[in-house]
């Protein structure tokens, strides 16, 4: 009646090796280490970096605990891991001398970390600690409210430009063109060269809507152009994205070891910055401004260009980044302002290359600046802090336009680098700062020790009550919130969760949730002794009718949980996360593995006579008994 079949055993076995396997990482803490990363966007560091740093530190006779390379998808870091706080410090000082050349002008940053002691066989596993967030680490929170009319509002100036630059090259003559809101009307003097229009635009323009209108007051012949709605929300979206791709680059220069930076709805974006006390400071890296030119390659230099060069007036020389040192022109033939979009394709023998696309005005610029210069060279410079660095030099092969591509990028990672830092250059639109947060490291080492004792506490006053209430099904009780709570910290560890004081909260009130339900079971199992049943009936029975109430109760509970996740934000999501996995992993320990327990220890027993469940009968037992006895008699 109370046996569970092997399979079952198993997968119990299986979750709690699942369970100590990715709960095991948070015990191993951290060690001090220095990261470096970056400190220009144009410089990628990639594991050759290892063996450089490794031989610095070798230089400085410094020893490394360990020394690994991690491919961020952006520029990429490396770690070295140190076996104190004193050798950690002298690391950093030695691969700040090696590494950069310039200490005015860096091109690593070179910042304090921590990495975690997991070791090498668990981390291959991906089993890591649980990822504190801001109120227990300490740090900065910033949220900011992107102004996504701004990039509407330039997406149609840029619209209303492309149309004039069109129609002027195909030679389509108009009597005005106008934008009201998110519509740019052009006006026309008859019916043909409307349609003539028309045709032109909607071959050049494939994400608009063209709709033929009169005047209002003179009945003039119109054609109103506007973006189609989802062009509009994709515009918007890769704004958003460009913004956030532009602050992670920016942040990198604050040494931050693991910055959250993510998109909060479709307009927020959160900065986390963890570590990060200058606030000041952090504002503003975060609003600082990049911009981007394309310049001409100045021709009348001769001869193999470095640093000795003569530099000619109205030139300039750029010796950092890719193709340098080149000397260029001063005036730009365009900006990046003109720029409004750039992505990694292939060139026609399918060669790795980015496709620029210019707003009309641009178009017009890059062919005037263009004109006559086939076979010269072109560069495009990005400009951070008053200091310009080469993206790419890059031969014109033919006159260029609205819509060109850049070749000979070598990779697609190049390709897709050099897309990225062309639309992430500079900040697609104006962010506000509407919620900020400074949080002290004592303050969140504070919040650890208090989040940790209240759930330490109030697990041993729980463990205290049931064994003492209910004896040894009490304890059989304690064993499945053990497993629960080794459950539902494994799987926060296995999938990264980022774990807050609300999540804290969250997993004290799991373990709450987690024990009502083996009170219920053990209700139900006293319930079924007192009316008379054998043991083994009454545990069987016991569980089985339980489980009802039991999957009913947590269903709803999980409800509210799943609308806090969708609808809630920040703390109140954290807070969701672990509730709802806290009820799955309950669910799973109180009927699942409890049952287990219980049926191990008294379904071997053919012949139960009693079981460990503490009091049964009623303090009126007795007088029910003897009323029982009268009527029979």
């Amino acid at each position: 009646m109370n046996r569970y079949p092997l399979w079952k055993y198993i997968i119990i076995l299986i979750a709690l090796l699942f369970g100590a396997v990715y709960t095991a990482p948070n015990f191993f803490g951290k060690a001090p280490a220095v990261q470096i990363s970056s400190a220009k966007s144009t410089v990628k560091i990639d594991s050759g970096m290892v063996s450089r740093a490794e031989q610095a530190l070798q230089q400085a006779g410094i020893k490394s605990d360990s020394t690994v390379y991690e491919n961020n998808g952006l520029q990429g870091t490396v770690r070295a891991r140190f076996a104190d706080s004193d050798t950690q410090f002298k690391a950093k000082d030695a691969l700040e001398k090696s590494l950069n050349t310039d200490p005015a002008d860096p091109t690593y940053t070179v910042a304090f970390n921590m990495i975690s002691n997991t070791p090498q066989w668990l981390q291959s596993l991906h089993a890591l600690p649980m990822v504190l967030g801001l109120d227990l680490q300490g740090g900065v929170h910033f949220l900011m409210q992107v102004d996504t009319k701004a990039i509407m509002a330039k997406q149609v100036q840029n619209l209303q430009a492309s149309v004039r630059s069109v129609l002027r090259d195909k030679d389509v003559r108009h009597a005005g063109i106008s934008r009201e809101a998110d519509v740019v009307s052009i006006v026309f003097r008859d019916q043909e060269t409307r349609a003539k229009a028309r045709t032109v635009l909607l071959d050049e323009m494939k994400d608009t809507n063209l709709v033929d209108a009169a005047g209002v007051e003179n009945g003039d012949l119109m054609l109103q152009i506007r973006m189609k709605p989802e062009a509009l929300t994709k515009i918007v979206s890769e704004g958003v994205k460009q913004n956030i791709s532009a602050l992670s680059k920016r942040v990198n220069e604050l040494g931050v070891s693991e910055p959250l930076i993510q998109q909060q709805g479709p307009d927020r974006i959160v900065v986390e910055l963890a570590g990060v006390q200058d606030v000041a400071r952090a504002k503003e890296l975060i609003g600082r401004t990049a911009t981007l030119e394309v310049r001409l390659v100045d021709e009348s230099v001769i001869g193999l260009v470095d640093e000795n060069t003569a530099v000619p007036f109205g030139s300039e020389m750029f010796k950092v980044g890719r193709g340098g040192p080149a000397i260029l022109y001063k005036d730009p033939v365009i900006t990046g302002d003109y720029i409004s979009g750039a992505n990694a394709s292939f060139d026609q023998n399918q060669q790795p290359s980015v496709s620029i696309e210019l707003n009309g005005d641009g178009g017009r610029r890059m062919r005037e600046g263009t004109r006559g210069k086939i076979g010269k060279r072109m560069a495009i410079v990005l400009f951070e802090k008053g200091k310009g660095e080469l993206l790419t030099v890059a031969t014109i092969q033919d006159e260029l336009g609205a819509r060109f591509n850049i070749t000979g990028m070598g990779s697609t990672s190049a390709s897709s680098d050099l897309a990225l830092l062309l639309r992430a250059g500079s900040l697609a639109a104006p962010m506000d700062i509407i919620e900020e947060r400074t949080i002290g490291p004592q303050l969140g080492a504070e919040n650890i020790k208090q989040g940790f004792n209240s759930t330490l506490y109030g697990f041993t006053a729980i463990a205290i009550f049931m064994m003492a209430y209910y004896m040894l099904f009490g304890f059989f009780s304690v064993l499945a919130l053990s497993f629960n709570l080794l459950l539902l910290v494994a799987i926060l560890s296995g999938i990264q969760a980022t774990l807050t004081l609300p999540g804290m909260a969250a997993i004290a009130l799991a373990l709450g949730m987690a024990i009502d339900a083996n009170v219920l079971i053990n209700e139900r199992i006293r319930e079924e002794l007192r009316g008379g049943a054998t043991p083994q009936a009454a545990i069987s029975t016991g569980f089985d009718r339980a489980w009802a109430t039991i999957l009913d109760s947590n269903v709803t509970t999980l409800i509210v949980g799943l609308a806090l996740l969708i609808f809630g934000s920040g703390p109140i999501k954290g807070f969701a996360v672990v509730h709802c996995l806290g009820i799955l992993t309950s669910i799973f320990s109180a009927v699942f593995v409890s049952r287990g327990v219980v049926n191990l220890w008294y379904g071997r027993k053919k012949k139960l006579g009693s079981v460990s469940i503490g009091q049964i009968w009623k303090p009126d037992a007795a007088a029910d008994e003897s009323a029982v006895v009268t009527r029979n008699k």
